[in-house]
């Protein structure tokens, strides 16, 4: 049975069953705990554990997986052995709440002797030591006699919560091979290979590790689609399978080099890799230097090593990816949907890294005469590392063939040593204003530019000193118990204005920044001031004014970003100030000249027709609940501001924006580029500036 049998044969019979058949969820998780789905229940997650309602009693599903990052990480096995994938599929059915062991069981056997129509004698099975039940089922329905067993027949989501024992099974593949039966201590050999696993939630476990029956039982089972193909086709290695057999023969008409013993290792890398990336950035990781993004870049770059190795130079997942869609589109059609858009993506991660792969390389190469123990210097790996791109897993695979290991404690030293003078460079005066454990800014008026109020001075800090008094002409920074300053937070720029005593201006503010909670107010004294005194903030209204044209004027380019490229468009990043805007999203190529005339033109348009725009305070669920856009990487409170302008756009922000698109007057897209991969950036001027 090929792999497209497998999958309708699977869900075929659990839609005889009564089960209702679901697509694959997406890779990206609904889980802050995960970087990827890594494994069938992730999706199911809420259900199994009681805090969400099941949308039907029984559920089928073939489920794509990645285990490539945190503690879910096979990556460093991949291409070594004939099991280990980073990406790959699993096979499930799911009962919530409503058949138990006995029925589990039965069906798990059919579909394993008639449907897959595999050798019932060549079948073992084992079940927790606890486990009566299910032992007595397994005799009843096979007149199998269970391996009784105990760590590795039961499942727990963690110390407390949902759990209960499980049942495998596993399919003897010969005698001829290596290996003993499942609890045996060469059970790790080869020969018996677990083909399925059916877990039974049946407990609630809590603190003191007692264990209460659940109200509902559930159901929660699981094969690896490629373990099972392998068993199916009677192999011994997964990447002997028809999937792979097929990608494996792409990689050859791409490389022109055949497969050998020699470069197996090779072939399944590449192979494997070109499924991981794929499918992750058809569902729209884009390859970064964070979380997920770094993970597909540091597989897809593992991948061109592998490539280099075969003597292939230039692009290769971005050519063998139509492989991939040949292979597995029918299944997913989601890889055929976003071709155009993946291929783009890959092309130019590839690009950007040939380049410092090939420097890299000669770096590395000069390095290896002078190693004299066997180990390269950490601070060698970590200047592959910081100057081209080289993960410390990459350079460790190159150096493995070689015998050749890597000083990693010495590579995690400069790694520090270099944040900590990243650190102190950008932090200023910041630990400066930490170390005065001020009460945080009562700054609920910056909404309000007009708003006047009686603020005390809390502190001065002149030339890294913090003073009592400061006099004219110096440049200081002073913390008010008050104002209605912005400081700088979110992107947007902090405000400019002037402090006053009796009416007279003591101070003109450059910039208001924030310190943690903090408002600190950076600027030129023009009279004598001291800790204490009482003086009245008064901003800088025209500036304040274009700063929301600006700020505004970014929502509306997101959301034409997304109309007029695709909807994947994320921020990565923006700097909203009064002379103009700076935006970063993550697009995988250039814009064309019509596309950023496009964007430019939908952008006027919403200007032009001065749509409202709405700034209220919500619960973060009400903001979710409306659809409000957030940033991935911001953290948000239990009461958050949502801005929303017209029906085009709707984010969670905390800036200061106009009330009517019209206010901003016109934008103008100055520049886009280019500022890593898979990242751009779009400079805009707005308002009389623009003009």
């Amino acid at each position: 049975m090929t792999y497209d049998d497998i999958r309708k044969a699977f869900l075929g019979y659990f839609e005889s069953h009564g089960h209702k058949i679901v697509p694959s969820a997406s890779l990206i998780p609904n889980d802050p705990t995960l970087l990827f789905t890594v494994a069938g229940m992730v999706p199911w997650k809420g259900i199994l554990q009681g805090v969400e309602p099941a949308f039907a009693p029984r559920v089928a599903d073939v489920q794509k997986c990645i285990r490539a990052g945190g503690k879910h990480n096979d990556l460093e096995d991949v291409g070594f052995d004939g099991r280990h994938h980073t990406f790959f599929e699993m096979l499930g059915n799911w009962s919530f709440g409503d058949y138990f062991k006995e029925e589990a069981i039965t069906m798990s056997w059919e579909l394993l002797t008639k449907v897959f129509g595999l050798d019932p004698n060549r079948i073992v099975v084992t079940t927790h030591i606890s486990d009566d039940e299910a032992t007595e089922i397994w005799k009843k329905i096979t007149g199998k006699e269970a391996i009784r067993l105990d760590k590795d027949n039961w499942w727990s989501a963690g110390d407390t919560g949902p759990c209960g024992p499980c049942t495998e099974m596993h399919y003897d593949m010969g005698a001829d091979l290596p290996g003993g039966l499942p609890g045996t201590p060469d059970e790790d050999g080869g020969r018996y290979v677990e083909i399925w696993n059916d877990v039974f939630m049946q407990y609630d476990r809590d603190a003191n590790g007692n264990l209460t029956p659940l109200p509902k039982q559930n159901v929660d089972t699981g094969a690896g689609l490629e373990r099972v193909a392998a068993v199916l086709q009677d192999k011994t290695d997964n990447y002997d399978t028809d999937l792979f057999v097929a990608l494996k023969h792409a990689v050859s008409d791409l490389t022109g080099v055949t497969e050998t013993k020699e470069n197996v290792t090779s072939f399944k890398v590449i192979t494997d890799h070109l499924r991981s990336v794929g499918f992750a950035i058809a569902d729209g990781v884009i390859p970064s230097n964070t979380d997920r993004g770094y993970v597909i870049r540091r597989i897809l770059r593992r991948a061109m090593r592998h490539g280099q190795l075969l003597g292939h130079r230039g692009a290769l997942l971005s050519k063998l990816y139509p492989a991939l869609v040949e292979q597995m589109g029918a299944a997913y059609p989601e890889l055929a949907a976003n071709e155009k858009r993946v291929v783009e993506i890959i092309e130019n991660e590839e690009n950007s890294f040939a380049d410092m792969l090939q420097n890299g390389m000669k770096l590395l190469d000069n390095e290896l005469p002078k190693i004299n123990n066997g180990v390269l210097p950490g601070d060698v790996a970590f200047k592959l590392f910081d100057t081209y791109g080289f993960p410390l897993d990459l350079t460790q695979m190159i150096l493995r063939d070689k015998n050749i290991s890597v000083d990693v404690a010495g590579f995690e030293k400069a790694m520090t040593e270099q944040k900590e003078r990243s650190r102190a460079d950008t932090k200023g005066t910041r630990t400066l204003w930490e170390s005065q454990n001020l009460s945080a800014t009562d700054d609920s008026s910056k909404y309000a530019p007009d708003a006047t109020m009686q603020s005390k001075v809390l502190a001065i800090l002149r030339n890294g000193e913090f003073v009592k008094s400061a006099g004219e002409g110096d440049d200081v920074e002073i913390a008010l118990d008050k104002t209605n300053f912005y400081g700088t937070q979110g992107g947007q720029v902090g405000d400019m204005g002037t402090i006053l005593r009796d009416g007279a201006t003591v101070m003109n503010v450059a910039e208001a920044a924030r310190v943690d909670g903090v408002v600190v107010h950076k600027g030129t004294l023009v009279a004598d001031v001291s800790v204490d005194d009482i003086v009245t903030t008064q901003i800088n209204e025209p500036t304040r004014q274009q700063t929301a044209r600006a700020h505004t004027a970014t929502h509306l380019l997101q959301a034409a970003l997304q109309q007029v490229l695709n909807e994947d468009v994320e921020q990565r990043g923006s700097k909203v100030s009064p002379d103009s805007v700076r935006f970063d999203f993550s697009f995988g190529r250039a814009m064309t000249d019509d596309e950023k005339k496009a964007v430019e033109e939908l952008v006027n348009k919403w200007i032009d027709a001065d749509m409202p725009v709405k700034h209220e305070e919500m619960s973060l669920e009400e903001a979710k609940a409306k659809g409000a856009m957030a940033l991935f990487s911001e953290k948000y409170g239990d009461t958050v501001k949502v801005i929303t302008a017209g029906d085009v756009s709707c984010e969670l922000c905390g800036g200061t924006h106009v009330y009517h698109t019209g206010e901003i007057i016109r934008a103008k897209i100055n520049k886009e580029k280019s500022i890593s991969s898979g990242i751009r950036r779009i400079t805009m001027s707005v308002g009389t500036m623009a003009e």
